[in-house]
């Protein structure tokens, strides 16, 4: 008798601890149903742009991009200025260089 009674007490013990106990207790309720497909979310590209605004410096370089640029006369505008003093005038600063003191290159 003692052995049925011990078996007795883990059967009872294995059905208070049974998870079917409380599936089937009085308060449960199953979880729902999914109702319909889910929506799937929108798939995004991993490419990134990147937009650097361009700052236009002027009198600025093109060249190197640093530089500021200055103006230089040549020096056939000097001689024509000395020469043809007042008319000359103009053809030194038709004849100006432009230099940039940073890279060195002289635009005219």
């Amino acid at each position: 008798m003692d052995r049925l009674s011990s078996e007795k007490r883990t059967l009872a013990h294995r059905a208070v601890n049974s998870p079917v106990r409380f599936l089937l207790s009085p308060g449960f309720v199953p979880p729902a149903a999914p109702l319909g497909p889910v929506a799937q979310q929108p798939t995004f590209s991993s490419t990134y742009t990147i937009v650097q605004p361009s700052v236009v410096v002027v009198g600025g370089c093109p060249a190197c991009r640093v530089g500021v640029l200055e103006d230089d006369f040549t020096c056939l505008g000097i001689l024509c200025a000395i020469i043809f003093f007042p008319i000359g005038i103009l053809f030194c600063l038709a004849l100006r260089q432009r230099r940039c003191p940073n890279c060195g290159a002289t635009f005219g």
